[in-house]
């Protein structure tokens, strides 16, 4: 008798049973979560099912189980969803790069609209919140224009790079990936063997042995110019000028490459030294009509195209009359505080990171745009109390974790005419909305998600309030 009928015969009677690790459960697939996985029910409780859609009936292998939800594991697909498709990379039930490779694109745009309400509604406790459709990608693939690479090492000696398959610290290594742009293809494919023959020896996370940690590259989608970095454990790596001449000379789009220092024993990929080893130092990147030069560190979003969409959104709405004054809160190297700062009478970036103000300060230069435009140095919290005008807009872009509360206090006692809020977490998001909004100062009247991460559960949204 095969598992699916000795299940189907107990399931009914005793589901306690098999509510234990290791057991075959058989489910129908109704939603996808934030982080990508496919959710299930089966009797009262939730299963999380990763390289799922909704509309999927699965056998699961339980594999995490608590008392009211557990993780598992696609054991058998017993019947495909409408909304499933064959995914465009041979790895993708592998690499933990992307988890939505095998939802077709017009479903990810629904499940994203659905993951943002969902955020506000039980986040942010809004009733029917505004949110509009989701800002489609122009392109599903071939999109990103940064990618970062963790190294390692294959069985049999061989360099490898790649992302952690799913839930793991397992290279699965790639020669090619249908999300990044595909002029970084070549380099992907050819440095590892570069490595290999130099015999730079990759770093070990667990002994901390080794010096070459990943290979991070990026590229101009409008301008074509490309940087290829190595992070490194210290700056000790024989013959990298000779190396470094050599990538210059073969890939003629490659404009710069660097080394960057990471010594520590932790996640995060880049250290806070950077070295340029040949070319230059930066990329020229054109956005929304501006020059850009972009660093190998600095953060760009990763998808220019889905960007300028968003930007096109934010100054629709806003309908600047050219007498405001825009004040822009994180506003990082100013991709945003830049374009704006042509349509209105006075734009002040704030931005706690030294390095990127002066690239702000640089790309306002590059573009003549620094007669109505400053910079200031500090905590958003901290400066925006003392700014000497009060602002009519307040735009901010904060990092995941959202924005402190010392931030929201701040925004409410600066008490600007609207505010702007650009978010790549719903979450975080909906929590800060709420903040905002409780008080009954500002009324939220528009929320724009955008696909700035096609195949993957992340979501990009701007919220629009207006004081009452």
């Amino acid at each position: 008798m095969s598992a699916r009928v000795l299940l189907n015969a107990s399931a009914g009677d005793r589901p306690e049973s098999l509510w234990r690790q290791g057991a075959l459960v058989e489910v129908d697939i109704v939603d996808l979560s934030d982080t990508g996985d496919g959710v299930g029910r089966w009797h009262d409780r939730v299963v999380f099912v990763p390289d799922t859609t909704p509309g999927d009936r699965v056998l699961v292998r339980l594999v995490r189980v608590k008392p009211q939800y557990a993780y598992g594991k696609l054991h058998e697909l017993v019947a495909a969803s409408s909304h499933r498709i064959q995914p465009s990379c041979i790895v993708a039930d592998k690499c933990g790069g992307c988890q939505w490779q095998h939802v077709s694109y017009d479903y990810q745009l629904v499940a994203k609209r659905n993951l943002v309400i969902q955020a506000l509604e039980r986040i942010g406790g809004f009733t029917c919140p505004p949110v509009d459709p989701v800002l489609a990608a122009p392109s599903p693939l071939h999109y990103r224009n940064k990618s970062t690479y963790p190294l390692g090492v294959s069985a049999t000696g061989q360099v490898q790079a790649g992302y952690y398959q799913k839930g793991s610290h397992h290279l699965i290594n790639l020669n090619q990936c249908p999300v990044q742009d595909s002029h970084l293809n070549p380099l992907l494919r050819e440095v590892k063997q570069d490595i290999q023959r130099r015999g730079w020896q990759v770093y070990d996370e667990q002994t901390s042995i080794g010096q070459v940690r990943h290979l991070s590259l990026r590229i101009g989608r409008r301008t074509g110019e490309m940087l290829l970095t190595l992070i490194v454990k210290d700056w000790d790596l024989p013959g990298i000028n000779a190396q470094a001449q050599e990538w210059l000379d073969r890939y003629p789009q490659l404009v710069g490459v660097s080394l960057n220092r990471n010594f520590e024993r932790t996640n995060t990929i880049f250290g806070a030294q950077t070295r340029c080893i040949a070319g230059q130092s930066h990329l020229l990147e054109q956005f929304a009509g501006l020059q850009f030069h972009v660093l190998p560190d600095t953060f760009f979003q990763v998808y220019t195209e889905a960007a300028e969409l968003l930007l096109q959104v934010i100054s629709e709405q806003l309908n600047l009359q050219g007498d405001e004054v825009l004040v822009d809160a994180y506003c990082g190297i100013g991709t945003l505080t830049l374009p704006l700062a042509q349509r209105v009478r006075q734009a002040i970036g704030l931005e706690v990171q030294q390095e990127a103000v002066e690239q702000a300060q640089r790309n306002a230069e590059l573009n003549q745009l620094d007669n109505n435009l400053a910079f200031q140095v500090g905590l958003v919290e901290t400066l925006l109390p003392k700014i000497h005008v009060t602002p009519d807009i307040v735009l901010l872009d904060p990092p995941r974790k959202g924005c402190d509360r010392q931030v929201i206090d701040a925004l409410l006692q600066a008490s600007p005419h609207r505010i702007v809020y650009v978010s790549c977490k719903p979450a975080t998001l909906a929590r800060d909305l709420k903040l905002l909004c409780q008080t009954g100062d500002y009324c939220l009247t528009r929320v724009q998600p955008a696909d700035f991460f096609p195949q993957t559960a992340h979501v990009e949204c701007v919220a629009f309030l207006i004081r009452k």
